[in-house]
């Protein structure tokens, strides 16, 4: 077991945000990370809460509580106190590969000095520290010092320290303290400083009297108090500005709401003081112009109001995907990950569980970032998906609607996509150009200039366009249009790649402890044997590309040479075309799906197969048999569905589901991105099975 402590100085070093950069490291790596607190404050502990609900560790545990272990230490010593927790930490290691330790936080006067507490467990548990310092406000060489004066005193005090780290550096600030490990600057985000208004609420006990529930996840960057006229409040409200003002000042409520209908500000809510609550009347009015926005009332007036959020800042919590979004992306932008990692002597595991094969697609997907359209620009599901993915700095991205009510819909869900681009097919000026290119492109089909106009007017076909003329890198579409609609016009416009007969697709299939590549199960419904020789060959180049070596099982309702008829007779003729294909790739069939996955059948139906029982790309002879058998296994096995992902396309297009989930988005341009730093039409070697 690989075990890392993460330990500062004191309190205010912004700890959470390296912890859950940590973990999400560690459940990238391994295929069962655990968390261990070993002294936890008295009451909630919201970074272990927050961890455990996010990445559903093999282990999270805590020691003791703080008033625990300070009985221990007043009766029996500090010997006995390190004892017990060392012994605990020892139970933990046959149950995770991968152990992030917590480093205690307490305050009681009866226990040790709590950074000597820290080096002291570190060391007998045998992990290297990570340390965290906080450079908030601090100049250069103040942050500097703190991080010289942490490394020298874990490692007087007995520990090895792998890295430090300071937090909440001042923008602009370049630290260099020249110590023997590596050292890393987080700068001050302000987002994640920034409290919520949900924290709003529960700083001042206030009632939730209007928004939807996203609203209250909306950051808060300032303040407006509502003691001046109408026009001299419009000059000072903001984007992410709060206005507290009496309860009676409706006026200014509807001006909040107004100016983010009008888009001249976004305001982050607002607080009515005094126990007064809008009228039904001016409830209506505010839901129309601006229905998302947090509208609160608090009992006490404005100025206990103010006096109770000054100071007040933001936290991670797990109920706020977006600012954990934020920080992840935050973290890796300013520390190297993949050293960390070898220095942490973190392998990969053989073992690929979901969540590992999904931050995997991220990680690789941020680190050659490709620019991807996303036609449906104007639907809530892709918007948030967008957020997340700028949040995590994995794509750049441009989005295809009208751009007006694209902005309205993204300051209505309380989004953050400043860094998009959106293009309204319908008035810019590349219509004209692309027009022509597609009327030249399709002229053999009769297509007209004028009837070419009205067709690249259609975002997916605009989108298509920017893709051929490499504006972007490639296209997800799919949330709201059919499989047809998103699919033609890259057949039409980029086609497919040379020497592939047919565009296919394939599902990544995450189970419990590997990753299966199913194709194809939702293009073509029945290949005839040279089809489904080039999805075979497809499908494995798509393994390959996304870390799954491919062994090819080519199904059917027959093993080796004991079947006859016309369906399982097309198997065995597409097995040997793909033999010929790619002599390299290893291939087996027609096999039934047992053989082609259980070991133990294989044994028994085709001894001495190097495909059979250890099958990683099975393709199946028709859609009705692919489509049926991947929801099968998908709701009755609780796997993890990946996909639709296009293959044969000269240039990555991808095809949501219509029910698709944003986490389904955020997964599928991750794969786009993919196969556009690989390039869609690139090869793949292969070798037939031996017997």
């Amino acid at each position: 077991m690989r075990s890392i402590y993460v330990a500062g100085l004191g309190r205010g070093d912004g700890r959470q945000i390296v912890e859950l950069g940590l973990m999400e490291l560690l459940t990238r790596r391994v295929g069962r990370a655990g968390v261990f607190r070993p002294i936890s404050r008295d009451g909630e502990d919201r970074t272990l809460e927050l961890l455990t609900a996010r990445y559903r560790p093999a282990v999270s545990a805590v020691g003791m509580t703080a008033a625990a272990a300070a009985e221990v230490y007043t009766r029996h010593g500090a010997e006995e106190l390190v004892s017990r927790l060392v012994g605990h930490f020892h139970t933990l290691e046959p149950e995770c590969d991968a152990l992030l330790v917590l480093g205690a936080s307490f305050d009681a006067e009866v226990l040790p000095p709590v950074t000597a507490f820290n080096a002291r467990l570190a060391a007998e548990f045998g992990a290297p520290v990570i340390v965290v310092v906080g450079a908030h406000g601090e100049r250069a060489d103040e942050a500097e010092m703190e991080m010289r004066t942490a490394h020298q005193v874990f490692t007087d005090l007995g520990g090895t320290v792998l890295a430090v780290v300071a937090n909440r550096v001042p923008e602009g600030v370049t630290v260099r303290p020249g110590l023997p490990v590596p050292c890393y600057a987080i700068p001050e985000h302000p987002s994640l400083s920034a409290p919520t208004v949900g924290q709003v609420m529960q700083a001042v006990d206030a009632e939730y009297v209007q928004g939807d529930e996203d609203g209250l996840r909306r950051d808060v960057f300032g303040f407006v108090f509502g003691g001046a006229m109408l026009p001299l409040f419009l000059e000072h409200l903001a984007d992410g500005a709060l206005t507290i003002t009496p309860g009676d000042r409706a006026d200014l409520l509807l001006a909040s709401a107004a100016a983010e209908a009008a888009g001249t500000a976004r305001p982050s809510g607002v607080v009515l003081t005094l126990g007064e609550k809008p009228t039904e009347a001016v409830k209506a009015l505010t839901a129309g112009l601006a229905p998302g926005l947090p509208v609160l009332s608090a009992a006490a007036d404005s100025f206990t109001v103010a006096t109770a959020l000054a100071g007040l800042e933001g936290r991670l919590t797990a109920d706020n995907p977006r600012k954990i979004d934020t920080a992840l992306g935050h973290f890796e932008a300013h520390v190297d990950t993949a050293d960390l990692a070898d220095r942490i002597e973190l392998a990969r595991s053989e073992r690929i569980t979901p969540m590992m094969f999904e931050h995997t697609l991220l990680e690789r997907a941020r680190a050659d970032r490709r620019h991807i359209v996303l036609p449906e620009g104007e639907e809530d599901r892709v918007l948030q998906a967008a957020d997340v993915l700028l949040r995590r700095g994995i794509v750049d991205i441009t989005l295809l609607g009208r751009e007006e009510a694209v902005r309205r819909r993204i300051g209505a869900l309380g989004l953050d996509l400043s860094g998009v681009t959106v293009v309204d097919p319908l008035t810019s000026p590349l219509r004209e150009p692309f027009a022509e290119e597609y009327a030249a492109l399709r002229a053999h089909k009769g297509m007209t200039l004028e009837r070419a106009r009205d067709v690249v007017g259609d975002v997916n076909f605009f989108g298509t366009m920017m893709l051929h003329r490499g504006m972007v890198d490639g296209m997800v579409s799919g949330a709201a249009h059919t499989t047809a609609a998103t699919i033609l016009p890259p057949f039409q416009i980029v086609r497919t790649v040379p020497g592939t007969s047919i565009v296919s697709s394939v599902f990544f299939m995450c189970l419990a402890d590997r990753v299966l590549v199913y194709g194809d199960c939702a293009i073509n419904p029945a290949p005839d044997a040279g089809q489904l020789a080039d999805i075979a060959i497809s499908s494995a180049r798509t393994a390959r590309r996304f870390g799954v070596e491919p062994r090819v099982a080519m199904l059917s309702y027959s093993t080796g040479a004991s079947g006859r008829g016309a369906d399982v007779d097309k198997v065995r003729e597409a097995t040997a075309l793909v033999a010929s294909r790619a002599p390299d790739l290893l291939v087996e069939g027609p096999i039934q799906y047992d053989a082609a996955v259980d070991p133990r059948v294989a044994a028994a139906k085709l001894p001495g197969s190097e495909v059979a029982g250890r099958a990683t790309v099975l393709i199946f002879p028709d859609l009705n048999t692919g489509n049926n058998t991947y929801k099968a296994v998908q709701r009755s096995a609780g796997a993890v569905a990946i996909g639709p992902v296009l293959q044969g396309l000269r240039k990555p297009v991808n095809d949501l589901s219509r029910g698709a989930l944003v986490a389904d988005i955020v997964s599928t341009v991750a794969i786009t991105a993919i196969q556009a730093q690989e390039g869609a039409g690139q090869g793949v070697a292969g070798r037939t099975a031996g017997r």
